[in-house]
């Protein structure tokens, strides 16, 4: 394995010299076509992405880049780019997918301080809604089309290009259409893909300095829940033993203050580790010890306070985020109803996560209800981390950010990406380096959303030297 990894790196440094890149001219165009897609809203609801597809269709064309259009509802379009296997190889081996999404969350156009569909350029960032989610993965994926095709990069296996829309929650016009109907288009031969790249990713710096390129390997699985407590309707005035309204209070109560145990998994156990390396010593020792009986709970509990992203990593998540009750102050009413996010490990045995939490409820007026599974996307392994990918993963990280590790995680929300591990593909999130400073500031689904813009160039160079030392033949 080592000798594998150590060939790999070896081979990486000569990526820039095999197919030299004009990068200044190359950002002027990226810029062109990232600022342009932010201009478009893509809002989902409705989505419109066949705006978005509009705009890209006689990008490829005038590159003769072929492409396949695949829309279950006309305002709800894919489109799906594909550059042929052509090196000595002629095809050897299995896709390669690069996908990014069109649509975004909505605005409230009072809480941001610029038009958030104007792309505008502010102190070396770019605003807008989708700037980070999805339209930076969504611009260098076609980015890189277009460069392959401009160098005649020879290809060993084929590169697939995914401009997808519904990741924002209606994947039944995106994805999972794909998938379930294309997957011929998107997948390539019977045996499909072997690697995807996507969002879900990213990485940090601190003065100017990456210490690390994070890569999500898996994902948890939404497994959205209700409560319903069921009593018996009456009059304000009287009070009654059975009243739903207290009975779901006192159940939403007890889940809030509950959490299933923790449990790492090879992702989250080598994310600690590596994280350890390059933290202070009072952070390292915290992640070197998180699975010591002695000493877990207190770390535990030092994550739920401090660093909240880490905790949740830790665990399936179950959090209770809206309750509906009543419709008049004078009348009790005969239900009450909360919803509950529940964000399960990969390999969760759902239904035994259910009998815990009717365990913790304990109260028969109480009723647990299970989301629709087909409405949800679903559960897979973990993509691996001794996978040729990653190791180009890793090893990239080494030649652009000489000193930064890379960290493979477990992305606490949810993507697109979980639809193509379920179908054997091994997929990776990846996306642009943020500063610190900027860790909390103008993220995915913010008000006032922002990338830097040379944070954009630099993701760039990363994707066009990965897919290049993965996809492209060498002498």
């Amino acid at each position: 394995m080592r000798c594998a990894a150590l060939f790999l790196f070896i081979s990486s440094a000569y990526a820039a010299d095999r197919f030299p890149v004009d990068w200044p001219k190359l950002d002027r165009e990226l810029l062109e076509y990232y600022s342009a897609l932010v201009r478009i809203d893509t809002s989902n609801p409705p989505g419109n992405e066949t705006k978005a597809v509009n705009y890209i269709r006689p990008i490829l064309d005038r590159e003769h880049i072929p492409y396949q259009v695949f829309a279950l509802q006309p305002d709800r379009a894919n489109i799906v780019a594909r550059l042929k296997a052509t090196g000595p190889g002629n095809g050897s081996k299995r896709p390669i997918i690069v996908m990014g999404h069109m649509d975004v969350v909505g605005v409230q156009r009072e809480k941001w301080s610029v038009d958030p569909f104007a792309a505008i350029r502010k102190d070396g960032y770019i605003y807008g809604r989708g700037t980070q989610d999805d339209k930076d993965n969504l611009t260098t994926g076609l980015m890189l089309m277009l460069t392959l095709k401009r160098l005649n990069v020879p290809l060993d296996r084929d590169v697939i290009f995914i401009a997808e829309a519904g990741e924002e929650g209606t994947s039944s016009v995106g994805i999972n259409y794909l998938v379930g109907e294309h997957w011929d288009a998107i997948g390539g031969d019977l045996k499909g893909a072997e690697f995807a790249l996507a969002e879900g990713g990213g990485g940090e710096s601190r003065q100017g300095k990456v210490r690390y390129v994070d890569i999500t390997t898996t994902e948890k699985v939404p497994r959205t829940t209700r409560l319903i407590a069921h009593g018996t309707a009456g009059h304000g005035s009287v009070p009654r033993l059975d009243n739903p309204v207290v009975h779901l209070a006192e159940a939403v109560a007890k889940v809030g203050t509950w959490q299933p145990p923790m449990r790492l998994n090879d992702t989250t156990r080598t994310y600690f580790e590596r994280l350890a390396s390059i933290s202070s010593p009072e952070d390292a020792d915290r992640y070197n010890h998180i699975a010591d009986p002695q000493r877990s709970a207190a770390i535990q509990r030092y994550f739920a306070e401090h660093e909240l992203t880490n905790y949740s990593m830790l665990r399936t998540s179950v959090v209770p985020t809206i309750i509906k009750a009543g419709f008049r102050s004078n009348v009790i009413p005969s239900e009450a109803e909360a919803t509950i996010d529940i964000r399960a490990l990969p390999d969760e045995d759902v239904n035994k996560l259910y009998a815990e939490l009717r365990r913790v409820i304990d109260d028969p007026a109480v009723e647990v209800v299970a989301g629709d599974p087909g409405s949800q996307r679903p559960a897979s392994a973990p993509s691996r981390l001794d996978s040729e990918m990653f190791h180009v993963l890793e090893n990239v990280t080494k030649q652009l950010y000489p000193g930064a590790v890379t960290l493979p995680s477990m992305l606490t929300g949810a993507t697109d990406m979980a639809q193509l591990r379920a179908k054997g593909v091994q997929a990776y999130g990846i996306g642009p380096i943020v500063d610190e400073k900027d860790r909390n500031i103008g993220g995915a689904h913010s008000d006032d959303e922002r990338l830097e813009e040379a944070a954009l160039y630099r993701f760039m160079e990363f994707l066009w030297d990965t897919v290049t030392e993965i996809a492209a033949p060498r002498k």
